[in-house]
């Protein structure tokens, strides 16, 4: 199991990318897959990897990343950067767990065969805050997982097997079907694969049905300008106390959690529309393309156009 490194803070701020942008930093393309369900929080792709010798950077990502191995074995090493390596030997059945924050490097060696197919789902920030609500109560706020390596999960394996067969044997994968087992398998790395140091239960926060009001209203309202006193109207709340509590319940200011829901949706717009930028922009309340494609890049960590294209 690697372990984060805190001399590694400016690399890692620097190589933050999105679940859907990992191709462009691995050898190998990922393989098809019939058309991708219209769905938010949730990215699946599969790889078929030959042995690399010489190691590769695998930037952190902001979800958390599950890679299942489908199929064949193979002896996978990971350091830290300027860390020792740790060896791990797969086979298929068997997992990895990565939500450092980190980037850090790989390598691997297949054995007894050319290639090894793995899995990769990464799970949206939202679905899992909405796990931890669940499992540890609605003030529960931001939760980190351990980090795991070539482990194996009898649980995690029963509910990955449909998704594979949905995702290969479906020539329409089920949206409705496939985010169901996302959300099952978020609740389960909630409560088995929290990393203890950063669970953190929030006291006096904002009650839940006034949080949901909040956020439906955010929701409802994304092309317009952030409006601090309409949500504290909505709270019943001075805006003093709306935003203390708001942050309690969810880790973030208004502002900052109003962003990350217009990042949300321009982020699903680009994949599943053929809007252009300019009417994405315009679609998430920004009027100068400069200044989205500013903000998207802040957030996500490459441009709306990059993203899109990856």
């Amino acid at each position: 199991m690697r372990q984060a490194n805190p001399k590694n803070r400016a690399a890692r701020e620097a190589q933050r990318i999105t679940g859907e942008s990992m191709p462009r930093y691995l050898p190998s393309a990922p393989q098809a897959l019939p058309p991708r369900p219209q769905m938010q929080d949730v990215v699946v792709l599969r790889f078929s990897h030959r042995s690399i010798v010489e190691p590769i950077l695998v930037p952190s990502v902001v979800e958390p990343l599950l890679v299942w191995v489908l199929k064949g074995a193979a002896c996978v090493e990971e350091r830290d950067l300027g860390g020792e390596w740790q060896a791990s030997s797969v086979k298929a059945g068997d997992f990895f767990l990565t939500h450092t924050g980190e980037p850090y490097e790989m390598r691997w060696r297949t054995q007894d065969c050319d290639t090894f197919e793995v899995l990769h789902l990464y799970l949206g920030l939202p679905l899992i805050d909405q796990a931890a609500r669940d499992v540890l109560g609605a003030h529960a706020g931001p939760v980190t997982f351990l980090d795991v390596s070539g482990a194996q999960d009898e649980r995690i394996s029963v509910m990955l097997e449909p998704l594979r067969q949905e995702f290969i044997d479906e020539r329409q994968p089920s949206p409705l079907f496939v985010h169901s087992i996302a959300q099952a398998l978020a609740v389960h790395l909630v409560r088995r694969y929290l990393d203890p140091r950063h669970v953190a239960r929030r006291s006096n926060a904002l009650q839940a049905y006034k949080l949901r009001r909040v956020v439906e209203a955010m929701n409802e309202h994304l092309a317009e300008d952030f409006n601090l006193a309409s949500l504290a109207q909505i709270a019943e709340l001075s805006e003093y106390h709306f935003s203390r509590m708001f942050k309690r319940a969810t880790g973030l200011s208004p502002s900052q959690y109003f962003i990350r829901l217009r990042m949300s949706r321009a982020r699903h717009l680009l994949l599943e529309t053929d809007l252009s930028i300019i009417d994405i922009g315009l679609d998430v309340g920004y009027s100068s393309p400069s200044h989205f494609s500013q903000v998207f890049r802040r957030e996500v960590g490459v441009t709306p156009s990059a993203y899109r294209q990856a």
